[in-house]
């Protein structure tokens, strides 16, 4: 059998067959029909968010005379905390569905949201049985919360808090749980990095205190044994020197340690981010479900599909047979006289 003989057989079986082919078709449509029309509703619900932080000085900051060069940046200039980021963790999630609804028996949102996925759980789905430790509840949470909601900036820079659920009455007390979570734990990275430098830029004050005290009872052990020494003397004049010219070096640096201490408190207060709701969560009316036409016009073309190779399958395991077989034989050459 060759190429044509293999297309024409396959022709010819497909035409004889057309009507099976078409109720194969009709039967994966219903199917998919099926499928979609008992797919649970998906509602989602919607809230914009207002992030406010202090922009970044443009001068150089006084912090850079104990952290580095003139031009270096402070650790807070240097680590930036995104929102997105708090907002998708693993912790924001655990906070969030460990929380317990009074308005659902008090159960935590993680116990909701596992009774939720199995009344509406489809065909294929296993069923999620119910862990009997919070911790393990919890860890179950985390898991179904994490493809329901959405945290990004739109274009015009505002957060936007997306959470979808099939329970309607779930979305808004996880909307607000999610924006309460994001917006807390936002805030005390950003304050808690601010303090982290306000600590050290205290320590560094410290520390040149101690150095200038130091100093002070060198130069007054100095005085006392020197005290019916000559003046002039340079070997005992040179270390008085060198002892003030070393307390006004560190005196200077103590007072712009001092100075970069208040500006340290200052920028605590500026690291504080101020978090305001601009639009109050909104239920879409609108449920998200797939369509069921469209599901069966897509199952009515894969059943034909399906169904018309199931039809030719033989044709072409004989077809690729043969050829195989033609590949193994070996071929004689008719003009050879085996003659001897």
């Amino acid at each position: 059998m060759n190429t044509q003989e293999l297309i024409r057989n396959i022709l010819l079986r497909l035409n004889r067959l057309k009507l099976a082919i078409l109720a194969g078709g009709i039967l994966m449509a219903a199917l998919f029909f099926l499928y979609a029309y008992n797919a649970p509703a998906l509602y989602s619900v919607k809230a914009t968010v207002f992030t406010l932080t202090a922009a970044p000085d443009n001068a150089a900051s006084r912090l850079s005379e104990i952290f580095g060069a003139g031009n270096a940046k402070s650790p807070t200039d240097e680590a930036n905390v995104s929102i997105e980021e708090v907002g998708k963790s693993r912790k924001t999630r655990g906070a969030v569905v460990s929380v317990r609804l009074p308005a659902y028996g008090n159960k935590m949102v993680a116990e909701v949201m596992i009774n939720e996925y199995n009344k509406k759980r489809s065909f294929f789905s296993s069923e999620i049985k119910m862990p009997k430790s919070d911790s393990d509840i919890i860890r179950t949470g985390i898991a179904l919360i994490a493809p329901r909601y959405k945290i990004k900036f739109n274009k015009t820079g505002l957060l936007e808090i997306t959470f979808s659920s099939t329970d309607r009455n779930l979305l808004i007390p996880v909307e607000y749980l999610l924006i309460e979570k994001v917006s807390r734990f936002y805030k005390e990275l950003k304050t808690e990095k601010a303090n982290s430098d306000y600590e050290f830029v205290q320590a560094k004050v410290d520390s040149f205190e101690y150095v200038l005290r130091s100093y002070d009872r060198r130069l007054i052990k100095l005085d006392k044994t020197t005290l019916f020494v000559p003046g002039d003397r340079v070997e005992y004049a040179l270390p008085k020197a060198n002892l003030n010219n070393d307390k006004a070096r560190v005196l200077g640096q103590r007072n712009g340690a001092a100075a970069n201490r208040e500006e340290a408190l200052w920028r605590l207060q500026k690291e504080t981010p101020i978090i305001k709701i601009l639009d109050q969560p909104n239920v879409s009316d609108i449920p998200i479900k797939p369509s069921s036409k469209i599901y069966a016009a897509v199952g009515f073309f894969i059943g034909c599909l399906l169904f018309s190779f199931l039809f030719i399958v033989g044709l072409l395991y004989r077809f690729v047979n043969a050829q195989i077989s033609a590949a193994l034989t070996p071929k004689t050459d008719p003009h050879m006289n085996t003659t001897a």
